[in-house]
């Protein structure tokens, strides 16, 4: 009987109560069943801790970004191979087995599975959705998340000065160094969609005081990863054209989003 390497799923949680306990049963549900789960936390104040206690097989504490988190979390896997997942996240039945088969059978150091949005959670997750579906199989706005143990170690993990964008910077390091990466069929399914610009400008502002430690160590890739000229939606423009609502509302979006991140860029360079 062929043996199934052990994947070890790393899901860095913080206040995550509205979601985790669908992210974690989509987990313990996937068609290939060698897996471990390992939740580290930051220090949550909801009932995170309590969920991740009922279906995780390890809970870790750790801060103070999602960075140190999924690191912490890789060290103490025991898998061949880390899969990071966000706790907002629920999987597709078959995402981890197509990885596995993937990178045992076709040689794949690492995975890019394609996010998508839930498009019941408000209009604004629809507009993304519109937005999201662009990117799948694109080769600029891409993160490998499932990857060879050994070559997530070779390449130093995740970035822990980046707070964001820095699955992007990961997998510019995986294209810099050569190793094979390769796409999956199924996705994941975003659920923590924002409700509101209220939500929207928020995390954005969050993001975009520490955006200038993205683009330091990723000056050129990095800024074609952040324009709002992204040649995928170019090449999706038809796709655009059918949905003139959420077409709108995508416009709307992307002011509030790159301002917010402007102005929390702005922000950071002031309060060095």
């Amino acid at each position: 009987m062929k043996i199934e390497p052990l994947v070890s799923v790393v899901v860095p949680t913080f206040n995550s109560e509205r979601c985790l306990e669908r992210c974690l049963r989509s987990v313990r549900a996937q068609s290939y069943s060698n897996i471990e789960i390992i939740v580290v936390d930051n220090y949550s104040v909801d009932a995170t801790r309590e969920i991740a206690e009922r279906h995780a097989d390890s809970v870790l504490v750790k801060g103070p970004e999602r960075c140190a988190q999924v690191n912490f979390g890789a060290r103490y896997s025991k898998g061949k191979y880390v899969y990071y997942i966000g706790s907002d996240f629920v999987l597709e039945l078959t995402v981890v087995e197509e990885a596995i088969r993937k990178c045992e059978s076709e040689g794949f150091d690492a995975i890019c599975v394609h996010n998508t949005s839930d498009p019941s959670v408000s209009f604004w997750s629809r507009v993304r959705k519109l937005e999201r579906d662009c990117y799948a199989n694109d080769y600029l706005n891409v993160a490998a998340r499932f990857f060879r143990k050994r070559v997530f170690q070779a390449i130093g993990g995740f970035n822990e000065n980046l707070v964001a964008n820095e699955d992007y910077d990961l997998h510019n390091r995986l294209v810099r160094q050569g190793f094979k990466i390769g796409f999956v069929c199924s996705k994941e399914v975003h659920i923590g969609e924002p409700k509101n610009l209220a939500e929207i400008a928020a995390k954005h502002y969050y993001y975009g005081k520490t955006l200038k430690n993205f683009l330091d160590v990723n000056p050129d890739r990095g800024k074609r990863q952040i324009s709002p000229l992204r040649p995928a939606i170019f090449r999706n423009r038809r796709n655009f054209a059918k949905h003139p609502t959420l077409t709108t509302g995508f416009v709307v979006y992307q002011m509030v989003r790159y301002t917010a991140a402007g102005l929390g860029f702005l922000m950071g360079e002031i309060c060095k």
